[in-house]
């Protein structure tokens, strides 16, 4: 259910529905709108059959939401929503750039990238130091040392961190080196992890599952909002079909569907879902043609040497020739992308 405002309302009128909801069990999430404010109520509308909502002072409309994800709909939130890291504001008209290595080796590597992808115009530092791999024999990241020489490098460059939490036993070491929180694709439907991750108040990166409908992908988010925790960022990272000739197929009709359905912004991740770091150029220029609110893209100095995920690295001179080409398609749908920036 939404109940939506009218202008008049007052703080006292918003209250006292607040209370109503709350009374039935039921709890409800405010969203101050330019020119609405909106009370979403998430739980079993049922219970407010016997409660007179279109009666109560303030209220304008009711309207029964008949989709599942209630809090990730764009019928409870009408305008993106925009997700501020500092100075990056993630769903605004500038782009998203996160750039860096598949996984953190060396305190010289993550330094080394770190400063090689911000002055290239990189927002946002990616690397992993929890790695969730296929098989149990290969790397699994350095742990809490890898969060140390994440944090080394933001020191260095001022760049925000995203990088993964695995484990709902983690997410508070995590949280603390972290200016994101990414749920990997295996993790999507992890609900004990999301639920984790909803009780802080860190932007979540969300990926997409290997084979997960829309629908089902925002319920996810929906777990995490849920807690209480709206910085939402979905990722979509290509999804699993027939095909062999990529590592996944790279579903970009996906970003007109979501920005129909959602209000939360939306990232793309064009090197997992080729695998091939000569494909990642194209689909980053699609996905932003298309209406990315960014991308997530993996950068290494030495692929043929890395730790992981070599083979989808695109060094940090073919990141840069991209992000010219980047320029060029953002400006051409009316969006910006960071200044280069040198860094000491």
């Amino acid at each position: 259910m939404i109940i939506v405002l009218n202008r008049d309302a007052t703080q006292q009128d918003i209250d006292h529905i607040i209370t109503k909801v709350k009374e039935v069990g039921l709890e409800p999430h405010v969203s101050v709108g330019v020119e609405k404010t909106i009370i979403g109520v998430v739980g079993d509308d049922d219970k407010m059959i016997n409660v007179p909502v279109e009666s109560f002072k303030g209220v304008e409309q009711v309207i029964r939401v008949t989709k599942p994800y209630k809090l990730a709909s764009r019928d409870f939130h009408p305008h993106n929503t925009i997700i501020d890291i500092g100075t990056v504001r993630i769903g605004s008209e500038e782009l998203a750039i996160m750039a860096g290595p598949c996984s953190v080796e060396t305190r010289e590597q993550i330094t080394l990238i770190a400063k090689e992808v911000k002055k290239y115009g990189a927002n946002v530092l990616r690397g992993g130091a929890f790695k969730p791999r296929t098989s149990p024999y290969s790397f699994q990241g350095l742990g809490k040392e890898g969060l140390e020489l994440l944090k080394y490098a933001k020191e260095q460059t001022g760049l925000p961190i995203v990088t993964e939490v695995l484990d709902p036993r983690d997410v508070e070491l995590v949280e603390s080196y972290a200016d994101i929180l990414q749920i990997g694709t295996r993790n999507a439907q992890n609900f004990p992890l999301l639920k984790e991750v909803g009780r802080t108040r860190k932007p979540v990166l969300l990926k997409r599952g290997l084979a997960m409908r829309v629908d089902e992908w925002l319920l996810s988010a929906e777990y995490i909002m849920s807690g209480g925790n709206y910085n939402v960022i979905l990722c979509e990272r290509g999804i699993r079909t027939f095909e062999t000739a990529t590592r996944n197929t790279l579903d970009i009709n996906i970003i007109p569907v979501l920005k129909e359905r959602t209000h939360l912004p939306v990232v793309i991740d064009p090197s997992h879902a080729t695998g091939k770091a000569k494909y990642v150029p194209s689909m980053a220029l699609a996905a932003v043609a298309a209406g990315a609110d960014g991308l997530i893209i993996e950068v290494h100095n030495d692929p043929e040497n890395a730790w992981s995920d070599g083979d989808q690295s695109i060094t940090p001179e073919q990141f840069r020739d991209l992000m010219i080409k980047i320029r060029e398609i953002a400006q051409i749908v009316g969006r910006k992308i960071p200044e280069p920036s040198s860094v000491a």
